[in-house]
């Protein structure tokens, strides 16, 4: 009895030493999906999901993982169970380069059949041609991004190619500027009941992949929309770190990556009061930095970072 009774404890210790939460199993899946371990990230994501089952980001971004991992039936499925939790994003689900293997696939036809039904309901009211204007800018914003990430992510990237994309994109960048600049000085930062959620989206991004100046004069607007419910806080708190560091100032709430001068690696850009970041950041709804950097493949510390942050700040005072 005491035998059965000391393997039990040692069982159970083991089990609560192997329970993870939630967050936890996403937070693996997501750092193996950018380590591009699509197996493991597909096995961390089931785990995940048998335990909640709410966030439709989380569905879709396991179904993207599945489909790297050439798991179909369990792609289509998450995929589907994202539609029916809140994704509505039609121009970026048929550009999603993870999913393109998916396209030939029967199953594909019905999850985009079902997701247009959807929108077709919830934009009954929508001002239509606008909606549809609105997603092929954001197509042709993304799309092109797509393609100089492939060629960026690859071990040795070719810099003529990535210089060419490049142009291209800064070329597509001005002619969408022009649209979404008119629309926005005619009618305003429209929210999503008018537009739809991606439509909404679409007026941020082309801002924020814009140059400083025609930032500085749309984000009062795009502010005052937040305010007003018609634009969403998150992506206003990417545009004012995008704007502060532009400015020469230190961002706020540690949206925005650079590069370090010694190390050449991928860091987060300097902020202010780094020690309550997660708490500004969970304001706008925005995860944890843990969370956000892993998606970086960037390991977060925060007394490391601070500790770096004061020597880089001595370094920039020293050159003065």
């Amino acid at each position: 009895m005491k035998k059965l009774l000391a393997y039990f404890f040692v069982v159970t210790n083991f089990a609560f030493a192997e329970a993870q939460t939630y967050k936890e199993w996403v937070h693996k899946a997501d750092s193996c999906y950018t380590a591009e371990n699509y197996k493991l990230s597909v096995a961390y994501y089931t785990k995940a999901f048998k335990i909640e089952q709410k966030s439709y980001s989380d569905f879709y971004n396991a179904g993207c993982s599945a489909s790297k991992a050439e798991e179909n039936k369990k792609a289509f499925k998450w995929l589907n169970l994202s539609i029916d939790k809140g994704y509505e994003n039609m121009a970026h689900i048929q550009i999603d380069q993870d999913l393109k293997r998916l396209h030939s696939e029967k199953e594909w036809k019905k999850t985009i059949d079902k997701l247009q039904k959807k929108l077709d309901i919830i934009g009954a009211n929508y001002d239509k041609a606008l909606e549809k204007e609105l997603a092929l800018i954001y197509a042709e914003d993304q799309e092109i991004r797509g393609e100089f990430m492939n060629i960026y992510k690859t071990s040795n990237p070719d810099k003529k190619k990535l210089d060419s994309i490049g142009k291209i994109m800064g070329t597509k960048d001005s002619i969408n500027l022009i649209k979404v600049m008119k629309i926005l000085d005619e009618r305003g930062w429209l929210g999503k009941n008018v537009v739809g959620s991606q439509g909404n989206k679409t007026l941020f991004l082309v801002i924020q992949h814009a140059d400083l100046k025609y930032q500085q004069k749309y984000l009062p607007m795009m502010r005052e929309a937040v305010v007003n419910g018609n634009a969403d806080p998150g992506n206003l708190a990417y545009l004012e770190d995008r704007v502060a560091l532009r400015e020469g100032k230190k961002q706020i709430y540690g949206s925005q990556s650079s590069k370090n001068k010694k190390t050449n690696k991928i860091c987060i850009a300097p902020m202010i009061d780094p020690d309550n970041v997660d708490k500004r950041r969970a304001e706008v709804g925005l995860g944890t930095m843990a969370e956000y950097a892993a998606k970086l493949n960037i390991e977060w510390n925060l007394e490391a970072y601070k500790k770096e942050l004061a020597e880089s700040e001595k370094l920039e005072n020293s050159k003065k």
